[in-house]
């Protein structure tokens, strides 16, 4: 991932045009301070095994749609400290290291059928400071259905190529991103 203008990314029509447009630059993926007034600022975090593997869950209110761990910043919190708080309110794990912290915070667009019912139609989508952190407990750690919200209903470890393809398409050209920014971390 980078900030050159001129760099292309992933497709943004999922996979409309068969693999063949030159997709959108990897930089409109990127928030500026002008994006903070529409888009809802939050973390994302990128839960990794120690075999390398990466943590996903499939959410409750969308079956078949599966994603990392994300939510909200309260006010005043810091970025990371909301990570590890989200981590554990959505996940149960708490027992963990910091890998590494994506450059930049990244954007996503609702679908317009979206846009208009979550968050009672305040935000655009949501602009995302992403971390990295290596699991150092046992899955028996992991529960998501003892958490006061569930978000998920379950989940699995997969190989970090193989998370772009489970993630929904308006989030995708995202995941690619994070896949790439967190490689080296991961090993």
């Amino acid at each position: 991932m980078g900030t050159d203008a001129g760099k292309q990314g992933p497709c943004p029509g999922a996979g409309v045009c068969g693999g063949k447009c030159p997709g959108r630059p990897v930089s409109a993926l990127i928030a500026s301070d002008v994006d903070a007034e529409f888009y809802r600022p939050c973390v994302g975090i990128m839960l990794v095994s120690a075999e390398g593997r990466v943590w996903v869950g499939e959410r409750h209110d969308f079956p078949g749609a599966w994603q990392m761990p994300q939510g909200g910043i309260d006010a005043g919190e810091a970025p990371r400290v909301a990570a590890l708080r989200e981590l554990i309110e959505e996940t149960s794990v708490s027992n963990v290291s910091f890998l590494a912290e994506a450059p930049d915070w990244l954007k996503y667009d609702l679908p317009p059928d979206l846009a208009g019912r979550a968050w009672k139609g305040r935000w655009r989508g949501q602009m995302q400071k992403w971390f990295a952190f290596r699991h150092l407990g046992n899955d028996s750690d992991i529960d998501v259905s003892g958490v006061e919200s569930p978000e998920f209903d379950r989940w699995r470890w997969v190989d970090l190529d193989e998370v772009p393809r489970l993630i929904v398409d308006f989030k995708r050209p995202l995941y690619e991103a994070l896949v790439e920014t967190f490689r080296p971390h991961i090993a």
